[in-house]
Parts: C-alpha cells; sequence; structure tokens
C-alpha cells in the first residue's frame, strides 16, 4: 500500500493501530511482538506521527531510519550502539567510514525517544524504537508489514573499529558482500538480496559512485556493467572531482516509494553503487535469480523482505537484565542515572 507525504495523522493511526494488533497475535519467543502491549502501547502511534510529521519536510526519512536500523544490527548485534555519542569510554560509530557524513536521522530519533519518554518513561529501548522506526517508515512508503519482536535492551558501548568492516561497503564485490552478511548471522542469499533492496529508495553521494563511472578498479575506464545511457546521466550529476556530497537516487523512477524497481535497474545495468550491481552483473552468481524474481513479482520481494528482516532484527539482542533501557539514545544511563528492569519491560529508578 502507498502513502502519501500529506497523510493525516489519523489514517496513520489507523494503520499503525492495525499493525499494532497484529503484533499482538504474533506472541511466543523471547523478544516478543507484543512485548510493549502492556507498558507502552502507544508506542507504534508515537513513532509513527513523528515519521509522518517528519516526512513532510524530509523525503529521505523514512529510507534514512531504516539504514539506521541495518548499520545498528550488522555490528554487534541490535543493540542501539549506532547512537551513542562519543565517550571518554569508546569512539562513536557514527565516526567510521560507513556512517560519517551520512548516516542520519538521529534527531529524529531523539525526538521519537523523548516522545515516548514522557509517556511510559525509562520502559522502550533506544533498539526497539530503531526496530519499529524501520518497520513503520518502510509500510509509510509502500513497503511490506512484518512483525517487529521487540523486548531488546541497549547495549553500553560503541565499537567503532568493527563498524569499519562489519557493514556492507559501497565498493564490495559480490563474495565480500556475502561474507559480511554470513559473518552477521544472514547466511541465506535470499537475506543478502532482499536487504539490498532497501535501495529502492533513499540516497547515494557521489562520493560512493565516482569511482566506478571513471576509474573502475584502477582501470581509468567506467565500470562496464552499467549502462551506457545511464553512465552518462551519472556522470553529468556525478563529474570527475566535483563536489562529492551531492545526491543521487538509487531509482530514479519512484525515488521516494519502497518497490521493486530497483530490480529492475539491475537487470537494466543501472544500479547506482557497484555493491548492487554486483548481485546480477556477477557471472554465474547464484543472486541473478532472485534479482529476476523479485523484479517481476513485487509480492515475492516484499515476502523475502519482511522475512529477512525479521531475521535481521534477531541478530545478537540483548534482553532480560542484559544492558539497559537508555534514557537518553546518545549516552549510556550510567552518564544521566542508573536504571533496573524487570522482564516486562516496566522499569524502576534506582
Amino acid at each position: 500500500m502507498g502513502v502519501s507525504r500529506s497523510i493525516s495523522c489519523s489514517a496513520m493511526g489507523a494503520l499503525i493501530l492495525g499493525c499494532l494488533l497484529l503484533q499482538a497475535s504474533n506472541s511466543n519467543a523471547q523478544l516478543r511482538p507484543d512485548f510493549y502491549f502492556r507498558t507502552c502501547p502507544g508506542v507504534f502511534l508515537i513513532v509513527g506521527k513523528v515519521i509522518v510529521e517528519e516526512l513532510g519536510s524530509d523525503p529521505r526519512i523514512a529510507a534514512s531510519l531504516l539504514r539506521l536500523h541495518f548499520h545498528d544490527c550488522f555490528v554487534n548485534g541490535c543493540d542501539a550502539s549506532v547512537l551513542l555519542d562519543n565517550s571518554t569510554s569508546f569512539r562513536s560509530e557514527k565516526d567510521a567510514a560507513p556512517n560519517a557524513n551520512s548516516a542520519r536521522g538521529f534527531d529524529v530519533v531523539d525526538r521519537m525517544k523523548a516522545e515516548i519518554e514522557e509517556v511510559c518513561p525509562g520502559t522502550v529501548s533506544c533498539a526497539d524504537v530503531l526496530a519499529i522506526a524501520a518497520q513503520i517508515s518502510v509500510l509509510l512508503s509502500g513497503g511490506p508489514w512484518w512483525p517487529v519482536s521487540l523486548g531488546r535492551r541497549d547495549g553500553s558501548q560503541a565499537f567503532f573499529d568493527l563498524s569499519n568492516t562489519a557493514l556492507p561497503s559501497p565498493f564490495a564485490t559480490l563474495a565480500e558482500l556475502k561474507t559480511v552478511f554470513r559473518d552477521a548471522g544472514l547466511n541465506r542469499t535470499s537475506d543478502l538480496v532482499a536487504l539490498s533492496g532497501a535501495h529502492t529508495f533513499g540516497r547515494a553521494q557521489c562520493i560512493v559512485i565516482t569511482p566506478r563511472l571513471y576509474n573502475f578498479n584502477g582501470t581509468n575506464k567506467p565500470d562496464p556493467s552499467i549502462n551506457p545511457t545511464f553512465l552518462t546521466q551519472l556522470r553529468k550529476l556525478c563529474p570527475e572531482n566535483g563536489n562529492p556530497t551531492v545526491l543521487a537516487n538509487f531509482d530514479l523512477a519512484t525515488p521516494n516509494r519502497f518497490d521493486s524497481h530497483y530490480y529492475t535497474n539491475l537487470r537494466q545495468g543501472k544500479g547506482v553503487i557497484q555493491s548492487d550491481q554486483e548481485l546480477f552483473s556477477t557471472p554465474g552468481a547464484d543472486t541473478i535469480p532472485l534479482v529476476e524474481l523479485y523484479s517481476k513479482n513485487t509480492f515475492e520481494f516484499f515476502k523475502a523482505f519482511a522475512k529477512s528482516m525479521v531475521r535481521m532484527g534477531k541478530l545478537k539482542p540483548l534482553t532480560g537484565t542484559q544492558g539497559e533501557v537508555r534514557l537518553n539514545c546518545r549516552v549510556v544511563n550510567s552518564r544521566t542515572r542508573g536504571v533496573e528492569t524487570e522482564d516486562d519491560g516496566v522499569v524502576s529508578s534506582i
């Protein structure tokens, strides 16, 4: 289903409420879709309201919030470490190469967390806020729904060095992409191909595009897999020695909509970054049939994406008495005040 940027909060409320009722009917794991059903039943409405309001002035925010959830879970699991600022104990993941000057939406997460704290103080973890925001961002952009397993706790440290190696590079070969996904705990080919489909919306900076336009792998020639007409378009947008921060839409046709055009683009040699095009242009790759399937059948793409998002959301979560529920997503509680959390998500201050 598609939702315009002018969606009313009442319509959004009905949409999110329906999803919340579906969440309540899927409860049988340590991470539970209904974890906050008693303790903070309005959390989906709060997160959804903030996203809708932000979309009015920032059409990129849905893709940016989804990306934050990815970048959180791929680095030591889904523990909200990507949200932590620098401290005397660790260097922030925000400074790592895959995030510096590109990861965004932190202020929006702050706003979500602040509004949640007013209604349900000390109850909802920042890691869960990211997971919920990712689902609603996709849904409001026309993509699928999936049951978001909740009950994660927040970690107390960031992983700068790991962020530089654990996140997929825009310059990665297919073999390198498979290694990164396998190391993260996502070893199915469908995980790689479906989750890469998140690039059906959002933007990429010219700095990650220009190498394949002018000097691919040191050849002083463009990447041969690029469609010639598309190459001309990209070179006009990203001239050699031009502004590296200029943005290119991942999908020129529907840049803000979550659909299957991404895969059609790959089949036409119109992948914007190398790591995307590798899924289709690597000779004999087992990813090619899935690219072809998802380009022809949006339902199959949405189904695979939803399954892989559930799998990704369960990567190495902190639960029970592990970790904490941060009061401020940017700092650990030891720098504000301590909390203890019961298993049902209710928090008492100490």
